[in-house]
């Protein structure tokens, strides 16, 4: 709720996200992903206090985490006035590839293993202080490009080398060949080259300041793909090469890339797919949710105490 607070700031006072905005909704910046990061943890302790823990959990837990990527990447592209640019496109799929290396980890592993630098608390802490620094000198001061993505690649390049190792390992000890499991990161890159070449190709997500739906577009299509792969995980299941919610974006991409979008037409594709998008994507977590429930007799937003929950603890 912090975060969703943190976008309608940014659809009000920042929609081209280069600002200046008035000093304090970068404070709120700031102080909503701090919010967000602490009741982040708190829940799982809560879970545990509680004897609630579940899957359903985790995979609630994770799953917000998802969306999350590109919000936060969002909120921290208006806090650094990156506007509506490549830029800003790119600091939304390093965050969104750093939390797909990290899912893919656990998937093999077990163990979401984030590292001593990681994006849950070194980068949400160097978030914070940079909207905290807008909001006091205003998003001017990050005048240079490069200056604007150092915090997004000192998070990646440290974690995404740790999760290749202990995935390596991992396959090792399974006996399982690591170049096979490569092929697992076929469905986010997949998705990041649809979405890069729809935006470079597009005549309105970045010339007519559509970006902001595109990326929520993006948004939920990705949380599909990271939910099923967690819900893998969780289930022992195969694991997910394909989600339907890919289509709308291969599609729009492949349209725009040979012109046969005219501007108008193409903001209607664009809405089309964002509804498609977020439709299949709640659809799908109500299903998943239900079944959950009801084979381990709970309530989704209420404790109760599972005969079944209590026999595994």
């Amino acid at each position: 709720m912090f975060e969703i607070a943190d976008i309608f700031l940014i659809l009000i006072f920042v929609p081209d996200l280069t600002g200046p905005a008035p000093s304090w909704v970068y404070f709120c910046f700031g102080l909503g992903m701090w919010l967000y990061s602490t009741f982040d943890n708190v829940d799982g302790k809560q879970a545990r206090r509680t004897n609630s823990s579940s899957p359903l959990g985790e995979l609630f837990d994770h799953g917000c985490d998802a969306l999350n990527c590109i919000v936060g990447a969002l909120v921290q592209a208006a806090a650094l006035g990156t506007g509506i640019s490549y830029t800003t496109l790119l600091m939304s799929f390093l965050t969104t590839m750093v939390f797909y290396f990290s899912t893919w980890e656990e998937y093999h592993t077990g163990v979401m293993y984030l590292g001593y630098i990681n994006g849950p608390t070194e980068f949400i802490v160097l978030a914070c202080l940079a909207s905290f620094m807008s909001g006091i000198f205003g998003p001017q001061i990050w005048s240079y490009e490069i200056i604007k993505l150092i915090p997004f690649f000192k998070t990646f390049v440290p974690q995404g080398t740790t999760i290749i190792q202990f995935i390596l390992h991992s396959c090792k000890k399974r006996h399982i060949p690591f170049l096979s499991t490569l092929t697992q990161l076929l469905p986010y890159f997949t998705l990041a080259a649809t979405c890069f070449v729809w935006a470079h190709t597009s005549k309105i997500i970045i010339p007519n300041n559509h970006l902001l739906l595109f990326l929520f577009t993006a948004m939920f299509a990705f949380g599909r793909i990271t939910s099923k792969i967690i819900l893998a995980h969780l289930i022992k299941g195969e694991f997910p090469m394909f989600t339907v919610q890919m289509i709308p974006l291969a599609a729009g991409s492949l349209i725009s890339l040979f012109g046969l979008f005219t501007p108008f037409t193409e903001l209607v594709f664009l809405w089309m797919s964002f509804i498609f998008v977020m439709s299949a994507y709640f659809h799908w977590a109500y299903v998943v949710i239900d079944i959950f429930c009801t084979f381990l007799g709970i309530q989704c937003f209420k404790i109760t105490y599972s005969p079944i929950l209590q026999q595994q603890q």
